[in-house]
């Protein structure tokens, strides 16, 4: 420590009067620690290290021929009798908070399946910076286009650390790097793409994590028309930046080649012949023989100059490309049309990610995108043949990626070549948990009363007493707060309805998490018609921040409904889907014509996509857009045999051993799927036909994923 007598006394002297405390005394309390650091308010050391289970959601493995059909066996991998690969590592597509899904993986069971693979070769991340648009999402209906709004957890997860300014940015991100770095193997490498505000903040950072010599690289990518005006007063824009770190000496790096652009083969290849090709010339050694001049000759590969001399040609395909530097100016954004293009304002290019893994991974090896976006990293990276992890907060990224992700799996398979199955993943009610106890310290029943509270808050419902099973009150409606870690069961809603029978209550709105697959839209009818009316709303996540809560966003909406029939055909079976509900709202209508100028606007309301025009004369009309259950559905699939597979998740105990535990719930194995893309926005409403290898009852399910990315489940009972 470098301070005086002196100076010791006047900073006891500010810390006791709570004053702030000049910056160079700051400074000075580390001095003996480094010459130069990194300080910012809220800078902390140590990261999360829990390790939370990670639930099984789905598990997705395109058959390995063109109908799904007992029996075959494909691929390097052990398969099932469905022709599904056994054993092997599986891809991971993990839902929701980064920071603790890195914990996780650094901390738990999967950290061994990791150094398995091989351990972890590389990360690309682009992470965002000020989220604002990221996270939303144009829907197609017919010819028009509504948005459909962040949640409030995608925002306020990012754009409110900016509460505190850049400071909060950069606590954010150091958390996560710190992570990125441990999980990383020790011949493994980070590409950190970075938004041009925060370059300089981010370069710093990293190197303050990997270390100095361990900075390979700061990637230009010149990815746009320049943006230069006439009376500007800043540098327009045409550029990305990529920040490249190994995390040791010991480093993975294959040297690529750039191809020549024609600026670059204009200045370096200055001569153009006859058939428009830029060559360059050289001058013909003494040692040539007329044999090799004669068959230079023939090939049109001798040059005459003005003063009649002869030189050799040397074209494009002589020199195919420079080894890479780190200005890189081949390679644009997707165009709109790209077969591959996602609706994702910030999705990168697969050329782009192509380059970065090729140079340092390996074909087997594991990489990782712990900001999936549109799945861009994990396309690129089951195409070149190497193992992946990706995952992001957002619903619909996941959504998106695995539509994506199941594409890839199609065209590899049409093609003859291998794939792996990818596994969705999340840390479901141990998240939960997990911010529970943040919140209580986890005394339970402080959580208890706590999560029934702050659930009725954010319903804007008032907590009653002398109840057994309700909750709280709102607008005439009793509300009952269903379970944080299990899902809301049929008998719950029985012992609902009897207490309100008793009490003559009408109407009640039964909020959970969850709910239990059995109840059906007939079950809640009957309920009605025997005097009480349930409603049952989706808790949304949003509520475990109390910012989402102040500002009256958390949006809780109401459980779907889908309906299916079952069809025999031949030896097997098809599976139809018949119908599907939604009363989904996302707009308040009259405050949108209230504040609306002349034009147009959609809005969702009561589970319809309805189009608002407002004309110069103040007159309104609206339009409704979906006009059927159609047009809700982007994506259904099928697992024709649901009770085959239990859902185990892997649990460290108290002395550090890993422990299997059966959940009491099942893996959804995704055995037909189909969903709209934007080459081709049909979708089918029955299923190929599928034959079970042996008679008996079977539980089918079936899971359909609407327009705003909402998954809603049904299960159909078999005999076959």
């Amino acid at each position: 420590m470098n301070l005086n007598d002196t100076e010791k006394n006047k900073l006891i002297e500010l810390i006791k009067a709570g004053e702030k405390l000049p910056k160079e005394y700051i400074y000075k309390l580390f001095s003996d620690e480094e010459d130069v650091f990194l300080f910012w308010n809220g800078r902390k050391e140590d990261v999360t290290n829990i390790a939370l289970p990670f639930h099984s959601i789905e598990h997705i493995d395109e058959p390995r021929k063109e109908s799904v059909k007992a029996g075959g066996n494909f691929s390097m991998f052990e398969t099932d009798f469905r022709g599904r690969q056994l054993k092997g590592w599986t891809n991971k597509l993990i839902w929701g908070d980064n920071k603790l899904i890195l914990s996780s993986l650094n901390n738990g069971p999967l950290r061994e399946e990791i150094e398995k693979a091989g351990g972890l070769k590389l990360i690309y991340i682009d992470p965002p910076f000020a989220v604002g648009t990221d996270f939303g999402f144009n829907i197609e209906v017919g010819d028009e286009t509504v948005e459909k709004k962040q949640s409030l957890i995608e925002e306020i997860a990012y754009r409110d650390t900016w509460g505190k300014g850049i400071s909060s940015y950069l606590t954010m991100m150091y958390e996560r790097l710190k992570l990125m770095y441990n999980l990383l193997s020790d011949d493994g490498s980070i590409y950190v793409h970075v938004d041009w505000r925060v370059v300089g903040f981010l370069r710093l950072l990293l190197m303050d994590i990997f270390g100095e010599s361990n900075f390979r690289g700061h990637i230009i990518w010149r990815s746009m028309t320049p943006s230069g005006f006439k009376g500007q007063t800043s540098l327009g824009r045409s550029h990305d930046d990529i920040l490249y770190f190994s995390k040791s000496d010991k480093i993975n790096y294959n040297p690529q080649k750039i191809p020549y652009t024609k600026d670059y083969l204009k200045e370096r290849f200055n001569k153009i012949d006859e058939n428009g090709k830029f060559f360059k010339d050289e001058k013909i050694g003494s040692a040539t023989t007329q044999e090799t001049i004669d068959k230079l000759k023939n090939e049109n590969r001798i040059y005459i100059t003005g003063s009649g001399k002869l030189r050799i040609k040397h074209y494009l395909d002589e020199a195919d490309g420079y080894y890479m530097d780190d200005v890189w100016s081949d390679i644009s954004h997707e165009n709109s049309q790209s077969d591959v293009r996602t609706g994702y304002a910030t999705q990168k290019p697969e050329a782009l990610l192509e380059r970065l893994i090729k140079a340092s991974s390996n074909e087997g090896d594991l990489i990782a995108d712990f900001f999936c976006g549109s799945g861009t990293t994990a396309a690129v990276a089951e195409k070149l043949g190497r193992k992946w992890i990706t995952t992001d907060l957002g619903r619909f990224s996941i959504h998106t990626a695995r539509k994506r992700l199941i594409g890839v799996q199609r065209e590899l398979q049409s093609t003859g070549k291998d794939f792996r199955a990818f596994e969705l993943l999340n840390l479901g009610k141990y998240e939960r948990q997990f911010f529970m106890d943040d919140l209580t310290n986890g005394k339970r029943k402080a959580k208890e009363d706590l999560y029934v509270d702050l659930i009725l808050e954010a319903y804007k419902a008032k907590r009653i007493d002398g109840h057994s099973c309700l909750h709280g009150a709102k607008a005439g409606r009793f509300v009952n707060v269903g379970p944080l870690d299990v899902p809301v069961t049929q008998t719950r809603l029985m012992d609902i309805f009897e207490e309100c029978r008793q009490k003559l209550y009408t109407q009640v709105d039964v909020l959970g998490f969850e709910f239990e697959m059995g109840l059906t839209p007939q079950f809640i009818q009957e309920l009605k018609e025997k005097g009480v009316a349930i409603t049952l709303k989706y808790i949304p996540k949003d509520i475990f921040d109390k910012r989402a809560v102040d500002k009256g966003q958390a949006k809780f909406f109401d459980v779907a409904y889908l309906d299916a029939r079952v069809h025999h055909a031949g030896k097997g079976i098809q599976i139809e889907l018949t119908d599907f509900v939604t009363h989904y709202t996302q707009d308040d209508i009259e405050d949108v014509q209230q504040s609306m100028k002349p034009g147009s606007k959609v809005v969702i309301d009561d589970g319809q996509i309805i189009k608002i025009e407002k004309d110069k004369n103040g007159i309104i009309t609206s339009t409704k857009l979906t006009q059927n259950w159609h047009d809700w559905i982007d994506y259904w699939a099928i697992d024709f045999d649901y009770l085959s597979k239990p859902e185990i998740i892997k649990i460290k105990n108290d002395d550090g051993e890993v422990e299997e535990k059966w959940t009491g719930n099942y893996l959804f194995e995704n055995e037909w799927q189909s969903f709209r893309t934007k080459k081709n926005t049909t979708l089918e409403f029955k299923s190929v036909p599928y034959e079970y290898s042996k008679p008996g009852k079977y539980k089918v399910m079936v899971k359909v994923v609407d327009i705003l990315g909402i998954d809603t489940s049904k299960i159909i009972e078999v005999n076959f």
